[in-house]
This record gives C-alpha cells, sequence and structure tokens, in this order.
C-alpha cells in the first residue's frame, strides 16, 4: 500500500504568484521585495509560502515585478539549495547578502541594483516598491536596498501580503488537516511518556520522535513540557526537571509538515494536584468551548476572542489571561490575522484558526487549551479531537 501523504501541488506557486501581481496592481507598485529571514520557523515565512523555500542560515529576498516571473536572492551558500528546495527557477547571490569576511571566487555575486537591472522590465521606470517582512530587516541591509534603487518610494505591505494568505486553498486545508494529526500523534506519543521520575525531555523526544516518523519536518515552536513550577511562565521550554507526583505537565505540540502547522495544548494532570488547577482547567476548557460555538463567517474575530475571556473572568481567572487567543495558522504558527481584542479582522470561510486559551503567571503555575479549527460557510470544524482532561 503507497502512502501518499498531502502535499502543495508545484502550480499554486505560480497562483500565488499571480494573486500577487493582482494586489501589487491594485496598490500601483511595480515591483515587490519580500524579504525572509525566518530561519523556518520565525517571522513571515514568504519564501515559503512564494517558493516553497525554508530558509535556513542565509536571509532570502524575493523579487517579483508587477509583470513576469519572480527571482530569489540568497546569500552563496544558500543558491545550489534554493534550486533544489524552492519554486523559483533564477536564483542569484545577491551582494547585499555576502560576509565582508568571506570569499567565494567561484560564486557569481550580484547587487540589487545590477539584479533589477537585469530582470524587470524597463527597470528605470520603477518608482514604487512594496516591502514585505521590513520587520525582520536590519538597518544595514533595509539602507542598502534604499540606496540601490534611490529613485523609489519603499512601502510596507507586510499587511497586505498576509492578508493574500489568510483563507487556505483546498491544498493548504489538507495539508494543515495532515499537521494537526501529527499533532495529534505527537500529543499522544507525550502523554504516554508522561510518569513520575520522567524529565519534561524525555517526554518531549517522544512527541517528537513520533511526528517525525509520520512526516513532520521539524516544529514551528519548541516542543513545551513544562512541569509543575515550570509551567507557569508563557514561553516554558523542556528542562531536565523530573515529573512529580500530584501535579500538572503542561503540552504545547506544534509540528510543521510542508511548511505548515497545527497546534494542541493541553495540561496533564499526574495524580491529583489539587482542586485550583481543575477548577482553572474546567473554565479553560469551558471557554473553548464557548468560542467554538461563537465562531461564524463574517464575524470579527476579537468578539469570538471576547467570548472565551468573559467565561474566563467570570471564574476570578480574567488577571491569568495573558495574550490574545484566537490567530491564524498556516506558514506561521502564530500567523496573522491575531484577532485580540484591539482587531478588527472578521473571520472567512477557509481560513484556519488557533483558539488558545492561556492562563499563566498564576500562583499554582499555568496551563493553556489550545485547538484548531477550519472556518466553513455555517461555522466551524474542529481540527483536532483531543480530550480535555488528560490524567496519568
Amino acid at each position: 500500500m503507497i502512502d501518499i501523504k498531502p502535499t502543495i501541488p508545484v502550480a499554486e506557486y505560480r497562483e500565488r504568484w499571480g494573486k500577487v501581481q493582482a494586489m501589487m496592481a491594485r496598490q500601483g507598485l511595480d515591483l515587490l521585495v519580500a524579504y525572509a529571514d525566518d530561519r523556518a520557523v520565525f517571522g513571515p515565512a514568504h519564501a515559503r509560502w512564494l517558493a516553497n523555500f525554508p530558509v535556513h542560515f542565509e536571509p532570502v529576498c524575493i523579487l517579483l515585478p508587477q509583470a513576469g516571473q519572480p527571482v530569489m536572492l540568497c546569500g552563496p551558500e544558500s543558491d545550489q539549495y534554493a534550486l533544489l528546495a524552492g519554486q523559483i527557477p533564477d536564483v542569484r547571490v545577491l551582494r547585499e547578502f555576502t560576509h565582508p569576511d568571506e570569499d567565494y571566487p567561484y560564486s557569481t555575486i550580484q547587487g540589487l541594483a545590477e539584479i533589477v537591472a537585469e530582470t524587470v522590465a524597463d527597470a528605470a521606470a520603477v518608482r514604487r516598491i512594496g516591502l514585505a517582512g521590513r520587520g525582520l530587516m536590519g538597518g544595514e541591509v533595509l539602507a542598502a536596498f534604499k540606496a540601490a534603487l534611490p529613485q523609489a518610494a519603499w512601502l510596507d505591505v507586510e499587511n497586505v501580503m498576509c492578508d493574500l494568505r489568510a483563507q487556505k486553498s483546498p491544498a493548504e486545508i489538507a495539508v494543515i488537516r495532515y499537521a494537526y494529526q501529527l499533532a495529534e500523534w505527537g500529543l499522544q506519543a507525550a502523554i504516554e511518556a508522561i510518569e513520575v521520575g520522567a524529565t519534561e525531555r524525555e517526554v518531549a523526544a517522544a512527541a517528537e520522535w513520533a511526528m517525525r516518523q509520520a512526516g513532520a519536518e521539524g516544529t514551528g515552536i519548541d516542543t513545551i513540557v513544562a512541569s509543575g513550577p515550570n509551567s507557569r511562565p508563557i514561553l516554558a521550554r523542556s528542562t531536565f526537571r523530573r515529573i512529580e507526583a500530584n501535579e500538572l505537565v503542561l503540552l504545547t505540540i506544534a509540528p510543521r509538515y510542508e511548511g505548515y502547522h497545527g497546534a494542541i495544548g493541553r495540561p496533564v494532570l499526574v495524580g491529583d494536584p489539587g482542586e485550583a488547577i481543575s477548577r482553572a482547567l474546567e473554565t479553560a476548557w469551558q471557554a473553548q468551548e464557548a468560542c467554538f460555538q461563537a465562531m461564524q463567517p463574517g464575524v470579527e474575530g476579537r468578539a469570538v476572542e471576547a467570548v472565551g475571556r468573559r467565561v474566563v473572568e467570570a471564574a476570578g481567572l480574567g488577571p491569568y489571561f495573558l495574550y490574545s487567543g484566537v490567530h491564524s495558522v498556516g506558514v506561521i504558527e502564530f500567523e496573522p490575522p491575531i484577532f485580540g481584542p484591539s482587531s478588527p479582522a472578521m473571520l472567512q470561510p477557509n481560513m484556519v484558526i488557533s483558539v488558545d486559551i492561556p492562563l499563566f503567571n498564576t500562583p499554582w503555575g499555568g496551563l493553556r487549551v489550545e485547538d484548531g479549527f477550519l472556518i466553513t460557510e455555517t461555522g466551524a470544524e474542529r481540527l483536532n479531537e483531543t480530550p480535555y482532561r488528560i490524567e496519568r
């Protein structure tokens, strides 16, 4: 029996270029510069979405003219990998990405202005450039880019680019469904590894081995296994601490598959950690259920998040709901739009949404209950079926 796993078809990347070029026409842009320095897990992931290229070690940049084909610009150690792994056949080594103390005598290295002149029709007429990924660019690189094309105005199009990918294609949805399946397998492996005396890192290793074996390429965030007092901060990490009896172990599992993510968060109760933790867990899953029932296309995401906050506040735990609990999932594990109290963004069909109910910095530690949902034409569909109360 052949095991065929979902992937993004090659043709879809060309469709994405067309969507971006249509946006550029609406915005009056002559050129898009999409910077990517995300090291596969951090940042806007424009190179992954536009070219299926997982950035590693060196930054890359994609040039897309208003008409024509894209060009990928990279450092001198990434060009062959970009040709092998990516979907853009024209790959150039960019001088602005080289290190002044390194020599690459067999590489053809070009400056940005030279590459634009060779690849963009009527390059001298470029006046408006859309810049995506500006938040990750260092000052020197940004200054060098602007100096290379001094006649042009550089406009921030980060939000517009993220909006283009907020609603997922059928292929993206299939890939994300599998990412959530991986997350469930990883979570189950972690649960089975939890026992008194096991270290947090042993539990994390069990989860990651199960997900890797089933096809994960990595994780969107480091696997979180946080026991007892280690569960208190939002961004807990796994340590050599040994799990003790009658405490909480927080699991957050977020595999990356074909560039896309799924994320599940659950506390595991080892023995009886006490009434306060049990009550907090019940509150979190009630808030999660309330958000699920409130999700509808055309509804502001912050209204859904507010439903969960009200449940938590009614239980007297409001000060521990520390961040926006509703956000999109895609080529970033925490992807725009983020549906916090200040965001007017609407839920739309084919968005993939993570509802994360966080209770952190409490006297007893912390926990999250996090699940994935697909927004449909009539409501929302769960992407994972994970029990809320898990005991070991």
